[in-house]
């Protein structure tokens, strides 16, 4: 393949619309949405469907699995909600069932203080 031919995996508009970015991403929607949970425990959902670039629809449904499943607890404050992140659970791949939710995001959370 010739320098300036894009490999099949890059669309002209991929992931988030950016033109050259990758149609595909390693981590799913759920891992995204539960990173934003742990950024910030009282994040709106409309924040987190503009971050990962998804409808609010989509982040409810993640967000009722992740409960469902036991990783995430949604407390209602008032007309907020709180979570709190169960990062002792392993996850769900028979792939990657031998790491905690706690070792993904230590690996993917940016840290304080580090640029956007």
């Amino acid at each position: 393949m010739a320098d300036t031919e894009r490999p099949a995996s890059v669309s002209p508009s991929g992931a988030g619309g950016e033109p050259g970015r990758p149609g595909w991403t390693f981590l799913t929607n759920h891992s995204h949405v539960l990173i934003c949970i742990t950024e910030d425990d009282s994040v709106r959902s409309r924040d987190i469907a503009a971050r990962v670039g998804i409808t609010e629809r989509a982040v409810h449904r993640i967000v009722t699995e992740l409960c469902a499943a036991g990783y995430v607890t949604k407390i209602r404050e008032g007309r907020r909600n709180r979570y709190v992140v169960h990062l002792d659970l392993p996850l769900r791949h028979q792939v990657e069932g031998h790491c905690t939710a706690s070792e993904l995001l230590r690996t993917v959370r940016r840290q304080p203080g580090a640029a956007a």
